[in-house]
């Protein structure tokens, strides 16, 4: 079996909890994450380069004409993306990699990267989601209605991801633990064995 680690997006609506699910993962010394590209000012807990990368908008698409991102997309009005070269470079390692990244960007990994697993997080309802986004108390009610309507717009790429996983409030634990299961088993999918299977039946 190959012992190459797997390419895991990460994506869902603003609020479910996705940015501490990341980082109790990357407690898990197998996990590493790709630092996402982003036209959006920095809020005063990024960090440039850990957060994300943070250039301007001319910059950012000086990016797209030159290849040199994986995915991009726009999202409530800044662009967001991921870097070719950081993503084959991670993989190299034998780490996980995880993306997290909205919908039509994890579409476009997924048609780049076919054995890519999709992931998508979500509270246990809508009910739940806005509630949450008002919680964080850092974004307006303007603010809020977008994200709130951009989420239900997003349902409809639900059939394109491979898994669902519920992040019940304080469970963020179990969450993670759902998706270390998906990836145990990733490396014995078939898309994960071209190279085994056909050497085997010498194809």
């Amino acid at each position: 079996m190959t012992s190459k680690g797997s390419l895991l997006v990460i994506s869902g609506p603003a609020g479910t909890g996705k940015g501490t699910i990341v980082k109790l993962l990357l407690q898990d010394e197998d996990y590493v994450v790709s630092v996402s590209t982003t036209t959006r000012a920095p809020r005063a807990d990024d960090i440039p380069g850990v957060t994300y990368n943070f250039v301007t908008t001319e910059e950012f698409m000086n990016m797209i004409k030159n290849e040199e991102l994986a995915e991009f997309a726009e999202y409530v009005g800044n662009y967001y993306g991921t870097p070719v070269k950081t993503i084959k470079e991670l993989l190299k390692s034998g780490k996980n990699v995880i993306l997290e990244i909205e919908t039509l960007g994890a579409l476009q990994i997924k048609a780049r990267f076919p054995e890519a697993i999709l992931i998508w997080v979500s509270p246990p309802d809508y009910e739940t989601l806005g509630e949450r986004l008002r919680g964080r108390g850092t974004n307006t009610d303007e603010d809020i209605a977008k994200r709130l309507a951009t989420a239900k717009r997003e349902l409809q790429f639900l059939p394109y991801y491979d898994y669902i996983v519920i992040n019940e409030k304080g469970r963020a634990e179990d969450a993670v633990n759902d998706i270390k299961r998906i990836v145990s088993i990733n490396p014995m999918a078939i898309k994960q064995n071209s190279n085994f299977i056909q050497t085997f039946y010498k194809l």
